[in-house]
């Protein structure tokens, strides 16, 4: 059943369409605005609130404000100056601050909840997990993504589960996404896996044809591979791959790997 104290919208099931993802590198007015209120809406007051935000800014608080509507508005002036990357990190911390002494969890849960509402309604390229801001890609890279680590630890095989880690920490960076690393470490997941499944040590370009993998996705795969080695290990100066590139090479990367530990428990089975 509902929540009967929830709002209107949520009792019934009602939001808008997720917007195309248009912000990454940047915090708009809207989205420092809805991260602002997000912490007053969960308990936090003024002093409170000036405290975080000064303390992620690294600023001293106005010795002059006392009064709450004063603290208010220097904190909006605090939070409109900011740098955009820096009002990610409020979020985070914002996220810490709202759990202290909710033993629950609910207002972290409300909090992380709304606020990525807020992200996929704005268009914003990030979401809040377990307190921590990760990339907010496709569709296809959320699904690839999601349970690819735990999916490569129970497959035994922990070096690509830490690639894949690191390939989504670095495109998650701020305040600018590593996305040749992010490239290089999901190949490098993706080869691991082959090498587990084809029993040997040969690089991935030479493993592939040997997979499992139907015609055309192993050529398909192989020209993934040539564009791969190129970005991220040839890169040459003013030719980085673009976040969507390498947000494509992860999401497949992820979604083969996945395929073929898959495949090979099948196999054993």
């Amino acid at each position: 059943m509902n929540d009967p104290n929830s709002p209107f919208s949520a009792r019934f099931g009602f939001r808008a369409p997720d917007a195309e993802i248009t912000i990454r590198e940047d915090a708009p007015e809207g989205v420092r605005d809805a991260i602002t209120m997000l912490g007053y809406a969960c308990g936090l007051g003024p002093s409170a609130m000036r405290d975080v935000v000064c303390e992620v800014l690294l600023k001293r608080p106005d010795p002059n404000n006392w009064s709450a509507g004063n603290i208010e508005h220097e904190v909006s002036r605090l939070v409109d100056d900011a740098p955009w990357y820096k009002i990610y990190d409020l979020a985070e911390r914002l996220y810490a601050e709202v759990g202290k002494g909710d033993y629950s969890g609910e207002q972290q849960r409300q909090f992380a909840d709304r606020l990525n509402h807020s992200f996929r309604e704005l268009g914003v390229g990030w979401a809040l997990e377990n307190g921590v801001l990760v990339v907010r890609g496709s569709e296809a890279f959320m699904l690839a993504t999601r349970d690819a680590v735990e999916t490569m630890l129970q497959a035994g095989a922990p070096t690509a589960a830490n690639e894949i880690h690191e390939a989504l920490t670095d495109i998650s960076r701020r305040p600018a996404p590593d996305v040749t690393g992010s490239i290089q470490h999901a190949m490098a997941a993706l080869e691991c896996v082959a090498r587990q499944v084809d029993g040997s040590s040969d690089t991935l370009g030479k493993i592939i044809g040997r997979l499992t993998l139907p015609p055309p996705l192993d050529s398909a795969l192989h020209k993934l591979w040539g564009f791969a080695s190129e970005q991220g290990r040839h890169i040459q100066e003013g030719g980085e791959p673009r976040f969507e590139e390498a947000e494509l090479v992860v999401t497949v990367a992820c979604a083969v790997s996945i395929y073929l530990v898959r495949y090979q428990a099948r196999g054993a089975s």
